[in-house]
């Protein structure tokens, strides 16, 4: 089995913190996510997530005008900039203090940044296509000047057109206007007037117009102008003195909205939109300089964050951070473009669906929410249990999900129809903390922590069927056998048990173990029990003789990371670590196991070796990723990270405490936010085995195989290059070494040639001379044709005799080749299925077409001239449309039609 996973996306959380951005061509999105970016496109609907990290979580992100590249600073100060287009991270740098604000002149040769107080302009770097010369720079990042003036927190920067000034908008309650380089005649203004801090500021697009919005909720209308009321007698003002122009405020406006304060704004200057965000979740939609209300809309329970609006100015953006909500909003058709939100309390239990396609995820927020791995957006969410939901698992067949609650239900779905087709409950009210489904279907069992019996039920008819009795403590893990002959289940009262609940003497045979069972995992063949307890240790028992074959102890390979509260390093810390979720790989060859640590790790499940670590979050600002003890941030009343600092705010609802005496965790959002400690909740492999998620406190982390084939050279001699295969190819027509050397150089785009050029009566030959090595490989390869290819019959008459000359040798082979057959399975899945769609809506037209073909023949339409031969002068108009008069018949009359 392939090891070599990287992160490739990241669901489940779409908008954390800062400032959201439009391409300059505004189809795509880009949010800030904790310590990384993701991208949503609008058009496709889809999104990913750039590869690289922060330390920390990201405050401020900025776009260049040409969208090439993205410049991420997170809380302390540090930058990244990164190369949109290829999503890779091209420079490190640090501006030594918080960024509050940041934005890219329109003409791309600057970006002016807020450090608190001050405000710095650099020069953007060059990248080879822009850069002259052609050299590569020593120093990307080089300061252009430095403003200071401001007295307090710049909040927001803008800059005009012509990229000549810009504005500042900052918590001292006035807006200041800068110009880039020295103006003749201008110096620096300061715009005063607003009574609490200004939100943004920003020109009309003739740049005559200020436009400023605070917080209270006042919108200026500042213009350069003489004194609008003189005190003088107007005969004694000169009306060419142009001494006493300046910026006044010409009008004054209010959004009137109560107690709510303004949280954001932003101005599209083409149409004059301006749009606010207040703190009780509603938007406002106002005409400039008229200050006309379009319309209002609540799109939310809290605090609107950030607003942004796209270059055409349809499309508005909303973010919402205390319930991670991300919205796009067309205001003139009234519809949304977008309306995501991740889950608000941390991730439980996940699951893929059986075609791979889905990814199911519970919380405790009591909700259930079905991600598309494609797409990477949630496309359902389910709301009917009433407490957390703590397990979820398909049936084998067929679309439905059972998932289990604390409100004392487990509940069946249905993913087709998107309903809920079955409630389960207990006689007595039991809170249920997992949950096991039957293979085929029909049954479903539940455990709790408040009875130590596990419940049995029908799926068809609902019964209650059966209630196991025997364990002494709390049941906390549930799980059946693929092959449906038992059930398996681990307690807090140290053991295991498997059932046989089937038999005619429901009989158990009890494992002892040294520790609580947090999970048990089953190997696809039925032969082997993996469990995890509380010490860390993780013991492989047989099904068969329910004897313990194997065991490690992964406490080392867990341990990683110091909490914040920790006075030991991560290496020494005490014992606490262990594993809370294990699973096996789709072969069977692997465990996978994840708990509340950092890591994830990898083991081989006949060596008992550590195969890989994967580490699930560098972010600093969650507890449990510090190495190393860092005596500065331990001071005499404990730990600075865990001083509360709240009270010490400048404004008021920033001061609030709205934490509940003794809420850790539930509907407490503070106490949530406040110090999250980095867990693994539950893991799986995808059904193909090419990839697996991690439902961690940053998220839904999906780890794949790399979809791009490097060049990964196989029993490679000098002799095979891509001109000699191509020689062999084309003049020598050997298409079985022409292959053979394709594959072993292991290009893509040769073996998709050499592929593409053998004729289809040479192909039964072919494969049947490949040697053995190579069929999972040309396995592989067919079925991604099969699905990318316009070539179908071609394709399937590959693998039709790939199946029919090494039949023998897959069937002996399946476990090697499992994810190769369940490839080209889902290809030709696919295939049948679209092709029965088209023949679906073409059946009609086909109809029609036949009939009209029959009328067309029956009623002989033909051009007849005179009584001339007519014969050589009949033409058909089904075939040839209208027909055209020749020079010879210049002479003759056309008669008409027959």
């Amino acid at each position: 089995m392939k090891t070599d996973f990287k992160f490739s996306n990241l669901l489940g959380t779409v908008y954390c913190q800062g400032n959201l951005l439009y391409s300059p061509d505004g189809t795509h999105l880009f949010s800030p996510v904790g310590n990384r970016v993701t991208v949503f496109n609008l058009v496709e609907n889809k999104s990913y997530t750039l590869p690289f990290a922060h330390r920390k979580n990201i405050t401020r992100i900025g776009l260049t005008p040409r969208g090439n590249l993205l410049l991420s600073v997170d809380e302390d100060g540090q930058a990244i900039l990164t190369n949109v287009p290829r999503r890779i991270p091209i420079y490190h740098f640090s501006f030594k203090s918080q960024v509050t604000a940041l934005s890219f002149s329109p003409s791309g040769r600057h970006f002016a940044v807020g450090l608190g107080r001050m405000i710095e302009v650099w020069h953007v770097p060059s990248t080879p296509d822009t850069n002259i010369d052609g050299e590569l720079e020593f120093a990307p990042f080089v300061r252009y000047h430095r403003h200071t003036g401001h007295f307090n927190i710049v909040r927001h920067i803008e800059w005009s057109s012509d990229s000549r000034f810009f504005l500042t908008a900052s918590k001292d309650l006035t807006a200041r206007i800068w110009s880039l380089a020295q103006e003749e005649g201008f110096t620096p203004t300061v715009l005063s007037g607003h009574k609490q801090a200004v939100v943004g500021a920003w020109f009309s697009e003739n740049q005559e117009t200020i436009y400023t919005v605070s917080k209270d909720g006042a919108v200026f209308d500042w213009r350069y102008v003489k004194p609008i009321n003189p005190k003088e007698d107007e005969d004694m003002l000169d009306p060419d003195d142009d001494s006493d122009m300046r910026w006044r405020i010409v009008q004054r406006h209010y959004f009137m909205q109560g107690s709510a304060h303004v949280r954001c704004a932003a101005f599209h200057p083409g149409s004059n939109l301006l749009v606010a965000g207040f703190s009780n979740g509603i938007f406002g939609l106002y005409e400039m300089p008229d200050f006309n209300n379009i319309h209002k809309l609540s799109i939310s329970q809290n605090d609107i964050d950030f607003v942004t609006i796209n270059k055409s100015g349809e499309w508005l953006a909303f973010g919402a951070s205390k319930l991670g909500q991300l919205l796009v909003w067309e205001w003139q058709s009234e519809s949304y473009i977008l309306k995501q939100q991740g889950h608000f309390d941390s991730m439980n239990s996940l699951v893929y669906s059986p075609d791979g396609q889905r990814i199911i995820t519970t919380a405790d927020d009591g909700k259930i929410k079905v991600w598309d791995i494609e797409s990477g957006f949630c496309i359902v969410t389910f709301t009917e249990h009433t407490s957390g939901v703590t397990a979820c698992e398909f049936a084998k067949k067929g679309n439905v999900l059972f998932t289990s609650s604390l409100d004392g239900s487990v509940r069946a779905w249905d993913l087709i129809r998107y309903r809920n087709f079955r409630t389960f409950t207990a006689p007595t009210r039991l809170s249920f903390s997992c949950m096991a489904v039957d293979p085929s279907g029909e049954v479903v069992a539940a455990g709790s922590l408040d009875s130590f019996d596990i419940h049995i039920w029908s799926v068809q008819t609902g019964q209650l069927l059966d209630q196991l009795s025997g364990h002494e403590g709390p049941v906390s893990t549930l799980a059946f056998s693929p092959n449906g002959d038992s059930l398996v289940s681990g307690s807090w009262d140290r053991t295991a048990r498997i059932w046989s609940i089937f038999n005619r003497t429901q009989t158990s045979e009890p494992l002892q173990l040294q520790a609580d069972v947090l999970d048990i995992a089953v190997r696809p063949d039925s032969l082997q029990l993996a469990i995890s307890t509380l010490d860390g240790q993780l013991t492989f028992w047989s099904m068969a003789d329910a004897e313990q074959v194997a065991g490690l102890d992964g406490r080392r390979d867990v341990s990683g990371g110091r909490k914040f509260s920790d006075r030991r390093t991560a290496a020494n810390v005490a014992g606490t670590k262990s594993f809370n979720s294990i699973r096996y790989s789709t072969d069977g060859s692997c465990l996978l196991a994840g708990g509340n640590s950092k890591y994830i790790c990898l083991y081989s499940v006949t060596t008992m070796v550590l195969l890989k670590k994967f580490t699930v979050s560098v972010n600093l600002s969650l507890s449990g990723t510090q190495e190393f003890l860092n005596s500065k941030r331990l001071t005499e009343a404990g730990p600075a990270d865990e001083i509360d600092d709240q009270g010490e705010a400048s404004d008021r609802e920033d001061r609030k405490d709205s934490g509940l005496p003794g809420s850790k965790r539930g509907g407490d959002p503070s106490a949530r936010k406040k110090l999250p400690a980095v867990t693994v909740n539950g893991i799986a492999f995808s059904p193909a085995g090419t990839a697996f998620c991690a439902a961690s406190t940053e998220g839904l982390l999906i780890y794949s195989l790399d979809s791009v084939v490097q060049f990964d050279p196989f029993d490679l001699n000098m002799e095979i290059t891509p001109a000699s295969t191509l020689n062999v190819l084309e003049s020598e027509r050997d298409y079985i070494k022409a292959l053979v050397m394709a594959f072993r150089l292991n290009e893509a785009g040769l073996i998709k040639r050499v592929f593409q050029a053998i004729p289809a009566s040479d192909v039964p030959l072919t494969v049947g001379s490949l040697p053995i090595v190579y069929v999972s490989r040309l396995l592989r390869f067919v079925a991604a044709q099969t699905e990318e290819s316009p070539h179908v019959e071609f394709c399937l008459l590959w693998i039709k005799a790939l199946i029919d000359k090494h039949g023998a040798w897959l069937t002996a082979n399946r476990a090697k080749v499992d994810v190769e057959l369940r490839i080209v399975s889902r290809a030709v899945g696919k295939m049948r299925d679209e092709i029965k769609r088209l023949a679906d809506e073409n059946v009609y037209m086909v109809d029609y077409l036949l009939g009209q073909a029959g009328k067309e023949t029956d009623k002989g339409v033909k051009l007849v001239k005179g009584s001339a031969d007519l014969d050589s002068k009949m033409i058909d108009l089904g075939m040839h449309g209208a027909a055209e008069k020749s020079d010879d018949d210049d002479e003759d009359e056309w008669i008409g039609l027959e």
